[in-house]
């Protein structure tokens, strides 16, 4: 189950990226200047398994941005994954690839 960050990263002395006046404008460029990004949610899952055959590890961070003010965002793209399928996390700029998985059974 996902660890809540939000209220740890708070306490650690963290509080301004879930406030309407944080400042990510070096990571996103509002085509509204008055418009601001700020941290919504955050989210930790780790996963370890130890067998006979070996070790196997995962972790993943999710982090839910909200906008503040400026226009309406577009519809979100549906994606419906109804079978088996691989997927990769890669950077943009230089294609490296960052991440690497596989979902072997998708239901819920």
């Amino acid at each position: 189950e996902p660890l809540e960050l939000k209220e740890t990263l708070r306490a650690m002395g963290m509080p301004l990226p879930f406030q309407a006046d944080a400042d990510f404008s070096g990571m996103s460029a509002p085509s509204d200047p008055d418009e601001r990004l700020s941290i919504d949610e955050a989210y930790h899952m780790a996963f370890i398994e130890v067998t006979e055959a070996g070790t196997e590890a995962a972790a993943a961070t999710a982090v839910v941005m909200g906008r503040g003010a400026g226009p309406a965002a577009a519809p979100p793209t549906r994606f419906t994954a109804d079978h088996p399928f691989l997927f990769l996390i890669r950077d943009t700029q230089t294609g490296s690839i960052l991440f690497m998985g596989r979902v072997n059974d998708p239901r819920p």
